[in-house]
């Protein structure tokens, strides 16, 4: 965006080195495929040389692998050749390698009966016991993204077709599944409320067995009769109806939302606006838990208390998601609200990771100052909203092979 290629596709290679890695956990060997969490850069004072320190999980909390970032290498790839129009780095044979290992990980075929992908906490952007093991909504939409986009990057080859015959059966039956059983709105809750339990066969309606009583009470105030998004999980007899922001805002741009529910989702940005973005954007999850349930869920943590962090926290980083859903969606005043509000504190405060509280007012107690990341997330989305072109490196336009199915209801239209 900013007319430095190099910087990124040298991002893209050493990283891509660093899969190569032996990955190790006690005595127990990790993937070929998984690409690390983070890494750092270590100076030799001696040498003058640097070498880079790859973490795989074996030095994160709880000791998690990542299942996200391999999809964000993708998505990276991407978006650099739909940026500069240079195919030939994702040409490459070790490019295309680390595309077909990172592949291999997610389509391997296991005991799942469903499309989606089972996860541990912590395995992303929330890294910490959060309640997000199972079926999380920003690993699967993160997981629609990087399939449709390796569907442009693998090269037509024997192994290649391979490997694309494999994710188009896949992405059918995982945007069938995410746009069933994932979306929510109005006429949906209304349904979940009425269902019946217990039911055995192919006929049933309830297929989870969620138990109504389940459902949470916020819930029916959250709901706006116009407006609707992806919940957080659905697994047997559990449905997370908690608001992930980075899930909802991938699934407009991989387009695994469809328009009606892209629109829907901004509907419920808008109508609920004191919720989820509040004095700062954006709240990473909404509402927080507390109280029995955060001891339960979240294991006591001190750093995820109500409205901090993980649990409820704002984080100016997802400004970007955010504008480039809105531009996508035509509701690009939605993001220049979401930017001109941010302007009045990052500055000031200088660039905090995160923001606490329920209006996201206060600068997070344990926040980092000088967030790479929140002024990365600012100036992306600041550089889309004066030049909605970017839009193309980062969202995929909608296929229209892959048909919504007719018998689930989208938000009220008038």
């Amino acid at each position: 965006m900013n007319g430095e290629p190099e910087i990124v596709k040298n991002f893209i290679l050493k990283t891509l080195r660093l899969q190569s890695w032996e990955k190790k956990i006690d005595r127990f060997q990790l993937g070929e495929g998984v690409m690390p969490a983070s890494f750092k850069v270590l100076h030799d004072p001696v040498t003058h040389n640097e070498t880079l320190m790859a973490d795989f999980g074996e030095s994160a909390i709880g000791r998690v692998a990542p299942v996200d970032s391999g999809f964000w290498w993708i998505f990276l790839l991407r978006a650099y050749t739909k940026s500069t129009g240079d195919t030939s780095l994702a040409e490459k044979p070790e490019c295309q390698k680390g595309m077909r290992l990172i592949l291999s990980l997610c389509l391997s075929e296991g005991f799942d009966t469903f499309p989606t992908l089972l996860c541990a906490d912590g395995c992303c952007m929330v890294d910490r016991r959060m309640g997000v093991y199972g079926y999380p909504i920003e690993i699967q939409a993160l997981f629609f993204m990087a399939l449709r986009c390796a569907l442009l990057l693998l090269k037509q080859d024997e192994e290649g077709n391979e490997f694309v015959e494999r994710i188009t059966k896949r992405l059918h039956a995982l945007s069938f599944h995410m746009r069933s059983y994932y979306w929510i709105d109005l006429k949906q809750l209304n349904d979940i409320y009425r269902y019946k339990t217990e039911e055995y066969s192919h006929t049933a309606v309830n297929k989870f067995n969620v138990i109504p009583d389940s459902l949470p009470e916020w819930i029916f105030d959250f709901m706006p009769v116009r407006g609707g998004y992806f919940i957080g999980n659905v697994s047997p007899a559990r449905m997370d109806f908690r608001w992930f922001c980075l899930g909802n805002c991938i699934a407009i741009l991989s387009s695994l939302a469809t328009p009606e529910q892209s629109t829907a989702i901004m509907d419920l940005i808008e109508s609920r606006w004191e919720e989820l973005v509040g004095e700062m954007p954006l709240k990473v999850i909404y509402p927080a838990i507390e109280s029995h349930e955060w001891r339960i869920v979240t294991g006591c943590d001190p750093k995820n208390t109500r409205w901090s962090y993980h649990n409820g926290g704002s984080w100016p980083v997802l400004l970007w998601l955010l504008t480039a859903a809105c531009i996508k969606t035509g509701r690009p005043q939605i993001a220049r609200r979401a930017i001109e509000l941010a302007e009045t504190r990052l500055i000031k405060d200088n660039w905090p990771e995160y923001y606490d509280g329920k209006l996201g007012r206060f600068v997070g107690k344990q926040a980092r100052k000088f967030q790479t990341w929140s002024i990365a997330g600012y100036l992306v989305a600041k550089m889309m909203l004066e030049d909605p072109s970017h839009l193309g490196t980062v969202a995929l336009e909608e296929d229209k092979q892959m048909k919504p199915p007719i018998r689930r209801s989208n938000s009220w239209t008038f």
